[in-house]
């Protein structure tokens, strides 16, 4: 495409050529054109495009309407400017031919500068963005059709235009923003920010009398049209007017910090603005902060808001590491490393891929809910900070971590001080928010104060209280306090010891507000590790004075009273108790005596699971098993390391782990030296008896420390196997870890047999799932390292076992197999496209481990095809990807083999400058898979195109 397009969303929809306008009339193309902007860079679907063309009903024959309108716009466009993806259609158009993109490149430069204290060129910068604008976005097209993409455009465009209002007042030009920030609060009058600035700017134009009616104005506008007072900003700023302090400065919102996974906030931050400003300095002083105090004090909260306030300053962003659920004071570096993203399989510790991890750096690392793993996690938190220089961490705990060089910040209850304005305390404030969200406003503001007076201003008990306005008021609460609070309400108590009785009270209160079928289902639930579905509340919890058939009201009812969360986003709801209740709930448990009768029914069930999921294996449900396994993890865990602790229940958890290593839990995740963990840790209780589960739990670990690269200790697992005697040394599956071993680690073609044999024998047991694998293994092998015949049939004979199952993982692979063998025994161009829809596949369901494999076999097509430059490139983003997941290439010999191969290849034939520039190129991509697909895109049109030379890549015998 030689032509240079540009597209334009900022106003109504406009196409140029070169500089020249491109008229597109109708509006069904004009739609189709929008869509595809709006999806750039990546592939719409035919579904999507219907969608935005007719709404949520879409004619019958709209998938063939699609392609006609697609036809349409190719013959004004050209051919090239639409392409067709086996999934839809996307836009192939310059990275900064949209208006948008150019718009939000020049906001993130803004951003920087004013980062960067230059704020007279961010005000440049940022006016030529703002300057993009051409009216309302997509102004000309159907509102219904596009409302939520002009509603986010319209949001990214207000706050472009905060960041100017800033650049401007920050240069020492304030009067230049007045005219602006006049039109824009006239017609945004509920947006606080744009308020806050124009006081701003009126109070350094020398207008402070101006600037503190409009606080006035505000403030009446507030509570009239919503009942709500200013927010924390807009008070604060008029603290500050009013005491005429000189410092008075631009008020800046938090900006991205790069990357992280902070949660959103599901309800707004009242008061606090002390203890931000202390948390604030002290990350600014201090490598490892923590925040101390009792139980529903608000820690986690307070960090999670000073984390997003502090992001700006950690461009490699903010990440919550969050302990609540963990029992296991061993798999803590797991936990963290799994919060960082850090997916490794190699055989050396968690702790040393973290710290080499982190070791260039710049983030702010939060770790919430410490206090019951401190032994662990302060020896890992001084070994981080040791090894990376620009880490921060902040962590919330009952207990200091006492590493050296920690400050500890002790966080107290909500203030009961009226503010400085006059205005109600923060507790007060607190209790009239959540209130109003129950549709149950606080009339009596003196009941309300010694309400929370007497709850100490711990949020956590002041936000239970409110959920119970919604049917008392709030001197009947108080009224109640006496009879429910007896802890509460003693005051003889220690100072010491008064926060944990205060919070004790409050746990005491909330459970005797609940029904006494809803205050068992809370001491049941605490069982649960991170969260539950209700299947497994209705297969733990129900019976012994819980009817099944009420546990939707009993959940839903828990709920309401703010004892159980709910987390709508995926498939099923899920459920969780926050800590702190879920360790009363637990104490509770213990008190009747049924803590060891649940964890055994907990147990049970995800013993269950776990076995379901092996069974269901290389089946139609294959992804969603793989997803709720990966949700399931904690409570997982938590069954694993109660059967640590109990010696007759020590093969229920070896047949977990070996189940979850059956379905490739493991692998999908990128946890295999978890998996190691559990199975050596599990295998030592099992007892010195030879039977079923032992021999199966060696041939997992055999498996595992095989796919690892560790040959040596697999080839010890595997002489147990062969010690156990013959009966079981026939097994089927010892004989499908014995042909692994030999097929990965030494390269010898007896595994084929062996492999055939191992099929043969899952397949007799009806262990379908098994016998898949053994196909899938039985495939590989006989293309590395077997003739061209017995491969062909062996991939034949994989491709139809992976179609007939209908599981998606098990197609990816087949995909993967057949480009393999098209590689080493057919046409390498044929290669190509079986190998990038294993990709495509591999990366829609957030597989981890397979396009590692995927990626480097597509690096020996690359090579055989003689594009070597694209070979070294895809041999960087293989190994890289090789690097996240923890796999050794080097003891997978036949695969180690080709690479050697293909690398020595491209070598001859390129310098070791272009060598090394194109191998840091594939290492260093951002998204390796585009990558790939890219290259491939152009293999395929080279290979229909030209002959070119090929190299030979026959098996590795």
């Amino acid at each position: 495409m030689d032509a240079r397009y540009e597209f334009g969303i900022l106003g109504p929809l406009n196409v140029t050529r070169d500089g020249v306008p491109v008229p597109i009339r109708a509006e069904r193309q004009r739609c189709l054109l929008a869509a595809l902007l709006i999806e750039t860079d990546q592939v719409a679907s035919v579904g999507a495009l219907a969608g935005r063309l007719w709404g949520e009903n879409p004619p019958p024959g709209a998938r063939n309407a699609v392609q006609n309108y697609v036809l349409r716009l190719r013959r004004t466009l050209g051919p090239d400017v639409v392409v067709t993806d086996r999934h839809g259609y996307a836009l192939n158009a310059a990275p900064d031919a949209l208006d948008a993109r150019r718009f939000d490149s020049l906001v993130r430069q803004g951003r920087t500068l004013m980062s960067g204290g230059e704020h007279e060129r961010a005000a440049a910068v940022l006016g030529e963005a703002l300057g993009l604008w051409r009216g309302e976005a997509l102004a000309d097209l159907p509102a219904e059709r596009y409302r939520d993409v002009v509603a986010a455009l319209h949001e990214r465009r207000l706050a472009a235009q905060e960041l100017w209002i800033d650049s401007v007042i920050g240069c020492g030009r304030p009067t230049d923003a007045l005219a602006e920030l006049g039109r824009l609060t006239e017609r945004h009058p509920l947006r606080e920010r744009f308020w806050a600035q124009q006081m701003l700017a009126l109070f350094h134009s020398g207008r402070q009398g101006e600037a503190l009616e409009c606080y006035r104005q505000v403030t009446r506008l507030l509570a009239d049209e919503l009942g709500i007072d200013p927010g924390g900003e807009l008070q604060a700023l008029h603290r500050r007017m009013l005491a005429a302090d000189p410092q008075i400065a631009v008020v800046r919102p938090p900006t991205a910090g790069g990357s992280g996974n902070l949660p959103s906030e599901t309800t707004s931050f009242i008061g606090r603005e002390e203890e931000l400003a202390e948390t604030r300095r002290l990350l600014g002083v201090s490598r490892l902060v923590t925040l101390t105090g009792v139980g529903g004090v608000g820690k986690t909260r307070l960090a999670l808001r000073a984390a997003r306030k502090v992001s700006a300053s950690f461009p490699e962003g903010v990440w919550l590491a969050d302990l609540a659920a963990l029992a296991d004071a061993t798999l803590v570096a797991r936990a963290v490393a799994d919060a960082l993203e850090i997916r490794d399989q190699s055989v050396r510790s968690t702790v040393d891929s973290m710290a080499d991890h982190l070791r260039d750096r710049r983030l702010l690392l939060v770790l919430d809910n410490c206090e019951h793993l401190v032994e662990a996690v302060a020896p890992l938190v001084q070994r981080l900070l040791c090894a990376a220089p620009s880490l921060r961490v902040l962590a919330t705990s009952r207990e200091r971590l006492a590493v050296p060089g920690e400050h500890v910040f002790l966080v107290s209850g909500l203030a009961l001080h009226h503010g400085v304005d006059g205005g109600a305390c923060e507790a007060v404030r607190l209790l009239g928010d959540r209130a109003q969200a129950c549709a149950a406003p606080v009339r009596d503001s003196d009941s309300a104060f010694e309400l929370c007076r007497r709850l100490d201003g711990i949020p956590l008990a002041i936000e239970l209280a409110a959920g119970r306005l919604a049917s008392l008021t709030v001197e009947e609460i108080l009224d109640r306090l006496d009879d429910r609070f007896q802890l509460l309400a003693a005051r003889r108590a220690p100072a010491a010891n008064r926060s944990r009785q205060t919070l004790r009270g409050v746990m005491e209160w909330s459970y005797h507000l609940c029904t006494p079928a809803e205050r068992l289902l809370w001491t049941r639930l605490s069982i649960f590790a991170g969260g539950l579905d209700l299947k497994a509340a209705e297969a733990v919890c129900v019976g012994d004075g819980i009817d099944g058939a009420d546990m939707l009201d009993l959940i839903t009812g828990l709920v309401h009273k703010s004892v159980v969360a709910v987390d709508r986003d995926g498939r099923a709801a899920r459920y969780r108790l926050l800590e702190t209740i879920r360790q009363y709930g637990r104490d509770r448990l213990r008190a009747r005596g049924d803590d060891t009768e649940y964890r055994v029914r907990h147990l049970d069930h995800y013993h269950a699971l776990a076995r379901s999921a092996a069974a269901d294996w290389c089946g139609p449900r294959e992804v969603q098993w793989l997803d709720r396994l990966r949700a399931e993890l904690p409570n997982l865990r938590a069954a694993l390391g109660f059967c640590l602790t109990r010696t007759d229940r020590a093969a229920s958890g070896a047949e977990i782990a070996v189940d979850l290593t059956r379905a490739r839990s493991w692998f999908f995740s990128s946890t295999l030296g978890e998996a190691r963990h559990w199975l050596e840790s599990l295998a030592a209780r099992l007892g010195p008896e030879v039977c079923e589960t032992t021999i199966t739990v060696t041939a997992m670990k055999a498996f595992i420390a095989t796919f690892q690269g560790d040959q040596e200790t697999a080839g010890a697992f595997l002489e147990e196997l062969r010690s156990a005697g013959p009966s079981w040394s026939q097994a089927p599956s010892v004989a499908y870890v014995e042909g692994v071993h030999a097929f990965l680690a030494h390269g010898d073609p007896a595994c084929i047999d062996l492999l055939a044999r191992a099929r043969e024998g899952f397949r007799v047991a009806g262990h379908t799932g098994d016998a898949h694998m053994a196909t899938m293994f039985w495939a590989l092998a006989a293309a590395f390292l077997g003739h061209q015949s017995i491969a062909v049939s062996a991939r034949d004979a994989y491709v139809a076992d992976a179609k007939a199952s209908g599981a998606e993982w098990a197609c990816t692979w087949a995909q993967w197999c057949t480009g393999l063998t098209e590689l080493l025994h057919g046409d390498p161009g044929s290669a190509i496209s079986p190998l990038s829809d294993a990709l495509v596949r591999q990366r829609a369901m957030d597989d981890r481990w397979g396009p590692a494999w995927a990626l480097e076999t597509l690096a020996w097509t690359a090579s055989a095809l003689a594009h070597h430059h694209h070979a070294v490139q895809l041999l960087g983003a293989a190994h890289r990807q090789r690097q996240l997941t923890g796999a050794a290439l080097a003891g997978l010999k036949p695969l180690h083999l080709h690479h050697t191969r293909a690398k020595n290849r491209v070598r001859q034939h390129l310098q070791a400058q272009a060598f090394t520039e194109a191998w840091q190129s594939g290492a260093n991509a951002e998204d390796s898979v585009a990558l790939a697909l890219g290259i491939a895109d152009e293999l395929l049109r080279h290979a229909t195109t030209n002959t070119t030379p090929r190299c030979d890549c026959g098996p590795a015998m």
